[in-house]
């Protein structure tokens, strides 16, 4: 019975003690600025070989995605969404 009780414990300091706050963290400061990188030097690429409509393409494709990825991760998506919803609705 006591290590039952030992180990519902633990699980508990355990399931208090887990978050994802490092993860986004690590991503916002790691991963991020590795793909803008990227994005970058693609688009450098794709405007030498003189494709500057599909350059134009990839960069609108990579704000809008910046721009969900930045709503998704400050936690103001709920009153985006309620503001977008009132342009409807009124």
């Amino acid at each position: 019975m006591t290590s039952m009780t030992s180990m519902t414990s633990m699980s508990a300091v355990l399931a208090e003690a887990t978050s994802t706050s490092g993860l986004q963290t690590w991503i916002r400061s790691n991963v991020i600025p590795l793909l803008l990188l990227i994005i970058a030097v693609m688009l450098f690429v794709v405007a030498q070989r003189g494709d500057n409509a599909k350059a134009m393409k990839v960069v609108a494709g990579v704000i809008i995605a910046l721009g969900v990825l930045g709503l998704a991760t400050s936690g103001k998506a709920e009153g985006v969404g309620v503001w977008m919803a009132s342009l409807v609705t009124g």
